[in-house]
């Protein structure tokens, strides 16, 4: 506090105004700010991760029904030539093209993976020789490593 005398000689006490936040408060609520931004980062990553592994199994569980109904109406799944294309507009291979009773599928369906990569799709496939192969190369954009989302597991 500061002291001043008045006109009439009597002292009185001026309280200083607050001058603002110190620079280690201004830290503090900063470090707590960057834990608390943190900790949503690393949730809605996590969130993320997760969502795209069940869009991927989605696709896939999915594609089981256009692709029986290409085998029912042809006798046979498309070749691994033919890929999934064969679903939205008759392959040239076609024995009897008058069978095919497509599109199986719509248009606007991606074949590609929440990862930016192509469904991977054989047939006949190499877990079953009766059955297709279809999956995503997963996050770390391998094939064959424990990360692919598949068909046959």
């Amino acid at each position: 506090m500061q002291r001043y005398t008045t006109k009439s000689g009597k002292i009185r006490r001026r309280q200083r105004s607050p001058q603002g936040f110190t620079l280690v408060e201004v830290m503090v609520v900063l470090f707590i700010l960057l834990v608390i931004a943190s900790v949503g980062v690393v949730s809605v990553q996590s969130y993320l991760a997760s969502a795209r592994i069940k869009a991927a199994e989605l696709f896939i569980k999915t594609m089981k029904t256009p692709l029986d109904t290409f085998a029912l109406d042809i006798g046979r799944y498309p070749t691994t030539e033919e890929g999934l294309g064969a679903l939205l507009s008759p392959p040239s291979t076609l024995v009897d093209p008058s069978k095919w009773a497509g599109p199986y599928m719509e248009e606007t369906v991606s074949g590609i993976d929440p990862w930016s990569s192509p469904y991977q799709y054989a047939y006949p496939g190499s877990h079953s020789a009766t059955r297709y192969d279809l999956w995503s190369i997963g996050p770390d954009g391998i094939s064959d490593t424990d990360d692919d989302i598949c068909s046959w597991k």
